[in-house]
């Protein structure tokens, strides 16, 4: 349960009550993928103002636990002085100069150092601002690429069902979510979906084994490959372990699959490791993990912790070729893109991990954490728990024999009316999510171990026991 703590500092965060944050947010403050109407009405704007640890405070003095490491990235926890100086540090230095025709030593080590932890002959590092900008720029490299190599009409990218790939525009078209991309209609041409990892609802004739329905799901990218025209196809996106849905890991031998599949038909294949990097799965790249060596490796998040904002795009060596001598450049970059600053920072974080055996101890964990979200399988609203490493959904339904799910109207009661102000109101931070089908996703900072599972799990059974009698 949520419990309340003594600041050191009483006297600022007094300060902090009498400026009411809350009604000064409502009138300036866009948040984002949030329905401003619903603090129109007198509601409050949650306002967090430290982090410590596993545990996040608002203005008020109130204890949570960040049960998805804030947006799947605080991979260390939580107030770490040690990234506050590297951080400082280099800002004495140099607080910021572009990588456009330029370098600085601490993005050289950064790109020397994920190029050395990257699978294979990922050797070449892209920086950007985020995530979603590393898709951007994964999905315009092969575009030019296979301009440059005389395959001009290789421009399509096959991704799969309710996949989330980032909010540009070029990103958004290989997202798989109908109803982030509406809005924002028409997308980019040549972008086709194809079946997930999401065993829970395999078609009733591939349920019988997980391997083999992973077989048959890698099986619709030839398909779809073939379907298309296979000088047409440029690209297939995925995330070893999908995240939009609810957590799908992928079933033995499915990316084997896929990458047999990319190389017999010339496609390129990219593992989106936004949140999958850095130790959500138990190690640094999830590609390692699953034993498959992508083309390129699209990250963000995790690679600084969230303490700055960063991502990039590790290419292989057959797409760095062309650009390799001669006048060709790729033409495009961001302003941020290798910042001095977060390049630091991220060079802290990946030490921090190493001398923490942070990986390890996803490893060690992820079963007890698996098992102690278990228990709550004796609850009639939870249909599926899955996940791998330290990145676990809890998959909501209404019968858990059938496995019939929610209409949209209870989704929206249950979801929105109910669990993501209760779960927050016990002391949990996380993400009640229904762009699939309704799931609760679990994605704790990588250092929590047998207590803070416990901890969860004990308010997701109180929560989850009001919703069943709510919704019933």
């Amino acid at each position: 349960m949520a419990t309340t703590t003594t600041f050191d500092n009483v006297q600022r965060f007094e300060s902090d009550l009498d400026s009411n944050w809350s009604n000064r947010a409502k009138q300036h403050l866009w948040m984002h993928f949030s329905r401003m109407g619903a603090y129109d009405d007198g509601g409050s704007i949650p306002i967090i103002v430290k982090g410590e640890g596993q545990y996040i405070y608002d203005d008020r003095g109130k204890k949570y636990f960040d049960g998805i490491s804030s947006l799947f990235a605080v991979q260390i926890g939580h107030g770490r002085k040690e990234m506050a100086q590297a951080y400082a540090q280099q800002v004495e230095e140099i607080a910021y100069f572009p990588v456009w025709s330029y370098a600085n030593p601490r993005n050289i080590e950064l790109s020397e150092r994920l190029a050395a932890l990257a699978p294979g002959d990922l050797n070449h590092v892209f920086f950007s601002s985020s995530g979603g900008e590393a898709v951007e720029t994964a999905a315009k490299l092969i575009k030019q690429y296979f301009k440059l190599t005389g395959k001009p009409l290789k421009h399509k990218i096959i991704s799969r069902h309710v996949a989330y790939h980032g909010t540009t525009q070029g990103a958004l078209s290989i997202t798989g979510i109908p109803a982030a991309k509406q809005y924002f209609e028409p997308l980019i041409a040549g972008h086709h979906k194809v079946p997930n990892t999401n065993f829970y609802r395999a078609p009733l004739n591939h349920r019988d084994s997980f391997e083999e329905f992973g077989q048959w799901a890698a099986n619709r990218i030839e398909e779809a490959i073939l379907f298309e025209g296979q000088d047409t196809v440029a690209a297939v996106f995925v995330e070893p372990v999908q995240n939009s849905g609810g957590c799908f890991p992928p079933p033995p031998g499915y990316l084997q699959r896929v990458r047999e599949i990319c190389d017999q038909y010339d496609v390129i294949m990219v593992c989106d490791e936004t949140i999958n990097g850095f130790g959500r799965i138990g190690e640094f790249f999830a590609s390692t993990r699953y034993g498959v060596v992508p083309d390129i490796i699209t990250c963000g998040k995790g690679m600084t912790s969230g303490y700055f904002p960063m991502g990039a795009m590790i290419a292989n060596e057959r797409l760095y070729e062309p650009f390799r001598k001669g006048t060709t450049s790729f033409l495009h970059g961001f302003t941020f893109g290798g910042h001095p600053a977060g390049a630091a920072v991220a060079l802290k974080n990946l030490e921090i991990m190493d001398r923490e055996n942070i990986n390890e101890n996803v490893r060690n964990n992820e079963a007890a954490f698996k098992s102690t979200i278990e228990k709550l399988y004796d609850l009639p609203i939870v249909g599926d728990i899955r996940g791998a490493g330290y990145f676990i959904a809890v998959e909501l339904v209404k019968d858990k024999v059938t496995r019939e799910t929610f209409t949209a109207d209870e989704s929206e009661k249950l979801l929105r009316g109910f669990l993501s102000k209760a779960l927050f109101d016990n002391g949990l931070y996380c993400r009640a999510d229904d762009r699939g089908d309704p799931v609760i996703q679990l994605a704790p900072p990588l250092t929590s171990t047998q207590v803070h599972f416990d901890e969860i799990e004990s308010i997701l059974r109180t929560v989850l026991t009001e919703a069943a009698s709510i919704i019933a």
